[in-house]
């Protein structure tokens, strides 16, 4: 789930009206039906980056939350001793995966396309103004929209997991991929200025590799980071990598060591300033 957000910060590419965001999520969850339509047995237990947390399990995370959009109630469960579940909405999401645990996956799966075509309609049926209607959300109040577009970038992340966890790639780019890839943008300056705690006059370059590749430039200015135009001088420290690493990086689903020693991140410029932004990137709660 997302973090703090710089609402306002530039660098931001996906359309966030009532109509782009029922898009959004009709393509990541129309990528997903399709990636676990076929899964096997083994498929389906497979182990993926979120602690706890199979392949199948992942699914039902998602069907979860959009049911209880739908109105519905979240069964309740004993949980038990799960270490990976710290807080009430971690306590909230295991309850759905452990009803699907018991009910099977080809439930799972019906419910998975059920679930999302009747949200979709819902969303079809909602106007502007309600989208900008006052909501709950998981960062705190905010309005409908904020939420769905939180829901897109988790969405797409869960996505994501299972793609990993399978070996199955895809899904590179498209609208949903951008919006997911905005809501860490939205974060850039809180994590570069408080988590990382960048000085006074210095500025970290994120070059974002194709597919959805984009480059983004944070600036402390004032005592204030904040997302900024790409500047001609070189920045303090550079990091290059690519899109979906960026965002598994914020997300928590990798380590920065792993995909150094891959080869997969270039630092330049203040290496221990890029180290450190590297470090303190995870961002989600």
């Amino acid at each position: 789930m997302a973090g703090p957000v710089d609402s306002e910060a530039p660098g931001l590419r996906a359309s966030s009206s009532g109509g782009a965001l029922r898009d959004q999520l009709a393509e990541t969850w129309g990528a997903l039906t399709e990636l676990v339509d076929d899964c096997s047995p083994e498929d389906w237990q497979a182990p993926t980056a979120c602690p706890g947390w199979t392949v199948a399990d992942q699914v039902a995370h998602v069907v979860g939350t959009e049911r209880l959009l739908l109105g519905e109630a979240a069964p309740e469960r004993q949980l038990g001793s799960a270490p990976h579940v710290r807080n009430d909405i971690g306590r909230f999401n295991e309850q759905w995966v452990l009803h699907y645990r018991e009910a099977g996956t080809a439930a799972l799966v019906a419910d998975l396309k059920r679930v999302t075509a009747a949200r979709l309609d819902a969303l079809g049926e909602m106007d502007e103004a309600a989208f900008d209607a006052p909501s709950w959300t998981p960062v705190g109040h905010a309005t409908y929209r904020r939420f769905m577009q939180i829901r897109v970038f988790d969405c797409y992340v869960h996505e994501l997991d299972v793609r990993d966890a399978l070996g199955r790639p895809g899904h590179q780019e498209g609208a949903a991929v951008e919006q997911a890839l905005d809501e860490v943008v939205r974060a850039l300056g809180v994590i570069v200025g408080k988590r990382v705690g960048a000085p006074e006059g210095s500025s970290i370059r994120f070059h974002l590799a194709p597919p959805a590749g984009r480059t983004l430039e944070v600036a402390v200015q004032g005592g204030r980071a904040r997302l900024v135009p790409e500047a001609a001088p070189p920045a303090t420290a550079t990091l290059t990598l690519g899109a979906l690493d960026f965002l598994r990086l914020a997300c928590g689903r990798q380590a920065p060591a792993g995909l150094l020693a891959a080869g997969r991140i270039t630092l330049e410029g203040d290496s221990a300033l890029a180290q450190r932004v590297l470090e303190h990137l995870a961002f989600t709660i």
